[in-house]
């Protein structure tokens, strides 16, 4: 056996293989993270955007309503009201289907009633706060720098913009 060489064993190694594998586990790991959270924004977002469209069908058929019957009670008083109108005669639907909330997944809407109970605006029951901040259209004014969803409210009716905090005061 030549000198300096041992029988079997192989030559000390520092270990940097094991080091290399480990951080590139780490790294694909915070990737696969942020991948997952953009996901999950990216849902959101375009959830919010079918809940501006499913809140502006719950508009037009709120005026749908008012207009059907002069007269009679201007407001429903049931969701069930707008898929068919109690007030007429015959089949009148002011809206085909009751959408679920993209938000939440389920049927439930927060209602916002008048002194009579009527319904005068329908907002999602999510909790959160909304990703979208700016840029709504001018019917949906009122939506911008909302702080819940609760705050993103439906309305037929003319809406006055939400008050702004007041600024605190240098004195």
């Amino acid at each position: 056996m030549p000198s300096g060489e041992s029988s079997g064993a192989r030559p000390r190694q520092a270990g940097f293989a094991y080091l290399l594998l480990l951080a590139l586990v780490v790294l694909i790991g915070v990737a696969a993270t942020g991948a997952v959270m953009m996901g999950h924004h990216l849902s959101r977002r375009q959830a919010e955007q079918a809940l501006l469209v499913a809140g502006e069908e719950f508009v037009a058929a709120l005026r749908s309503y008012a207009a059907a019957a002069p007269g009679a009670a201007a407001r429903p008083r049931e969701l069930q009201h707008l898929l068919r109108d109690p007030r007429v005669a015959g089949v009148r639907r002011h809206l085909r289907a009751i959408r679920a909330d993209p938000l939440t997944g389920r049927a439930e809407w927060g209602l916002v009633r008048d002194a009579q109970g009527g319904i005068v605006a329908i907002h999602s029951l999510a909790a959160g706060t909304p990703i979208k901040r700016t840029g709504f259209e001018a019917t949906q004014a009122s939506f911008e720098d909302a702080s819940s969803y609760a705050d993103w409210r439906f309305s037929a009716l003319p809406q006055a913009p939400r008050p702004q905090a007041a600024a605190p005061s240098s004195r």
